[in-house]
């Protein structure tokens, strides 16, 4: 309903010697958690975020189709496959960082090309 603002639900947690704690399973599977988290520290707010696995499956396709157009085969493709299959996840990254940052106001806006260019 509009105009209807839920309180975040919250849960205690014991911190370990080693800095370890136990995110709550409802918060966990809610989530969508797998392997990998970002946490972010502003304001004096710890911010865990999941990090959803992917092994760039979505990209590879693609970038050997580039690959292949541009000539590339044998021993060369490999390697540069390899390269451009390398500057995916940090791209991402950096787009959702500029998201997150567009989000609150405090940053500009990327189109697709600003991100995977800057990758290069």
């Amino acid at each position: 309903m509009p105009g209807i603002v839920k309180e975040p639900e919250q849960k205690k947690v014991t911190i370990s010697s080693k800095r370890q704690f136990t995110i709550p399973q409802k918060f966990f599977t809610e989530l969508g958690f797998e392997r990998e988290a970002v946490c972010t520290l502003g304001d004096g707010i710890l911010i865990i975020e999941p990090i959803h696995s992917s092994n760039n499956g979505e990209f590879a396709e693609q970038i050997l189709a580039d690959l292949i157009a541009e000539g590339y085969s044998g021993q060369e493709l490999l390697v540069e496959f390899r390269s451009r299959q390398s500057k995916v996840r940090p791209a991402v990254e950096k787009m959702l960082e500029a998201a997150h940052k567009a989000s609150k106001g405090q940053g500009k806006y990327y189109t697709y090309d600003d991100i995977f260019e800057g990758a290069n």
